[in-house]
């Protein structure tokens, strides 16, 4: 069966109700694609958790976890910026720290990560910017 978004009408309810959103493979570099994602995110009121295994310290101000496993706190939203080859197992790890969503930005496709995420009884959304969806669904939060 062909994979197919959640409505918009769905995504913007999770949109409103996201508290921290796990961003996989934000760079620590601001000219980057997932960097200026990831501060559009935050400066819109949405808390951001850097994971990447090669950054150390803080990016945007807030700490940078190698894995999704070692945040210490609950996830939301997994937002992946990585190639698709690389989702399935990130699939795995955002089943297994209880998070909601599994999201993987636009471009990124796997229908085995989709799958494995949905029979974890994640909601699943593929092939999508968050930072665009959350500007056309919600726009300037106060």
């Amino acid at each position: 069966m062909a994979f197919e978004n959640p409505s918009r009408e769905t995504i913007k309810e999770i949109l409103m109700n996201a508290g921290n959103i796990a961003i996989v493979g934000l760079s620590d570099k601001p000219d980057r694609t997932s960097h200026m994602i990831a501060e559009a995110m935050q400066n819109n009121g949405y808390r951001i958790i850097p994971v990447n295994p090669v950054v150390s310290g803080k990016i945007l101000g807030e700490t940078v976890y190698p894995t999704l496993k070692d945040i210490p706190e609950p996830v939301d939203i997994v937002d992946v910026f990585r190639r698709s080859e690389f989702t399935p197992e990130i699939a795995r790890e955002t089943v297994e720290i209880g998070a909601k969503v599994l999201w993987l930005q636009q471009g990124v496709i796997n229908q085995e990560a989709a799958d494995i995420a949905a029979e974890g009884g994640l909601m699943v959304i593929m092939d999508r910017c968050i930072k665009v969806e959350d500007s056309l669904l919600i726009g300037k939060r106060n």
